[in-house]
């Protein structure tokens, strides 16, 4: 593997990072950064095969301020450039999303400045939806940190990341960003990073398939800290931290299916975890979850045949949690089924009585062994039917899909292509 080392000079910027990974062949190499502490004016892009290593607690990587600059009226889907009221402090070669009042998620662009031209700014992009001029559109200069589209083989290892959360006019949208970001990306791996205050997500992978993130900690963000989402399918969450998250510590977006998450930690946030639309043949293991606003674990209702299914919890602390909110450490809505607890100990709180766990009346075959049960208030709180003895669940989890589990990302690359 060809190795390039990022000087430690006056000249140590995201440029010159860039400039580095740029340099490295097509299949790729690693990157190495030097102890540093610097402002990120754009995104560092990997490319497949790419490798960036950091000097752990000594590089720091910081977001630079996150502004806004209007848009002087309606822009069209596809075009690859947009007028504003004001250039000033944009550079070529900046990393800036661009959206409305109406529209977030993935109609929200994210694009790098191509060109500027008096009050013209071209994108390397088409945008990704029609902007009104009565919905307040604006260019922003937030974007992820470290971010990669249509990649395999990257490496992200012993790096801080700081969002600079207070210095942001406003959050990027999670479908399009994080602290870390991918989409449409395979063999992902993040290991040792330790990131926090991003006006956004933690880290955020959509369309994804085969990543592993470990020894990592995603806390203060204003959004989600964890969250695989838009079918991403055989992950692996292990001995990380997501906590101090406005939203959620961990969230399930849609369609994440064969997920695991292991030995991880899920304190202080809006609530622990949430589980939602097709969120299927996933395994929560060995997690402590505490001191959430909302339930440990909320699982949100779905109508069928979106709802969620055959998923293992089990041998987790759930404690007090639903602090202001939920109607339990665990909050199970309506319509999902085949759900095991085992193992697990829900511990409440007095100052707000709650269940262990709550169970919608449209829920059935949630299945509760060898759970231990402390200061809730009922243990279970559910339809008699709701319940049952015993459940059968195979193939759920990291390493257990089949071919077939993978066919709705379409051209997603697999590792090596």
């Amino acid at each position: 593997m060809k190795t390039l080392d990022v000087p430690a000079n006056a000249d140590l910027s995201a440029v010159s990072i860039q400039t580095t990974i740029d340099a490295l062949p097509h299949e790729g190499g690693r990157v190495v950064l030097p102890a540093c502490d610097i402002t990120l004016d754009r995104g560092l892009e990997l490319h497949s095969g790419v490798e960036l290593v950091g000097q752990g607690s000594a590089t720091v990587l910081r977001k630079g301020p996150g502004k806004q600059y209007p848009l002087t009226g309606y822009h069209n889907y596809g075009m690859m450039d947009v007028p504003l009221a004001c250039a000033e402090g944009l550079h070529v070669g900046m990393t800036v999303s661009i959206h409305d009042d109406m529209r977030r998620g993935f109609y929200e662009t994210f694009a790098r400045i191509a060109w500027i031209d008096a009050g013209w700014v071209g994108i390397d992009t088409g945008l990704a939806a029609d902007y009104g001029a009565n919905d307040n559109p604006r260019l922003v200069t937030a974007y992820p940190m470290i971010f990669g589209h249509e990649v395999s083989g990257v490496v992200v290892r012993d790096v801080i990341l700081d969002g600079m959360r207070a210095d942001q006019e406003e959050d990027m949208g999670a479908c399009r960003g994080g602290a870390i970001y991918f989409s449409r990306s395979s063999a992902i791996r993040v290991c040792n990073v330790a990131e926090h205050s991003y006006a956004g997500e933690g880290i955020s992978f959509q369309m994804c398939r085969d990543v592993v993130v470990t020894d990592s900690r995603f806390i203060g963000n204003s959004g989600n800290g964890i969250h695989p989402g838009a079918g991403s399918t055989n992950c692996l969450i292990t001995n990380c931290a997501g906590s101090g998250n406005d939203l959620s510590g961990f969230f399930f977006c849609v369609r994440a299916n064969h997920i695991g998450v292991t030995h991880c930690e899920f304190e202080g946030n809006g609530q622990g975890m949430s589980i939602g639309t097709r969120d299927c043949y996933n395994v929560i293991e060995d997690c402590q979850f505490s001191g959430n606003l909302g339930p440990g674990i909320f699982v949100r209702p779905c109508p069928e045949p979106c709802e969620v299914h055959s998923c293992v919890i089990r041998r987790c602390r759930f404690e007090g949690n639903a602090l202001e909110r939920g109607r339990g450490q665990i909050d199970i809505g309506d319509n999902a089924h085949d759900i095991l607890f085992r193992g697990n100990v829900f511990s409440g709180v007095a100052a707000r009585p709650a269940s262990g766990v709550s169970i919608a009346p449209t829920a059935h075959d949630i299945c509760l062994q060898e759970n231990d049960f402390e200061q809730c208030d009922p243990n279970v709180a559910s339809a008699g039917s709701a319940l049952s003895e015993e459940l059968a669940l195979t193939d759920c989890g990291y390493d257990a899909p089949s071919p077939e589990s993978f066919r709705h990302l379409g051209g997603t690359p697999e590792a090596g292509e």
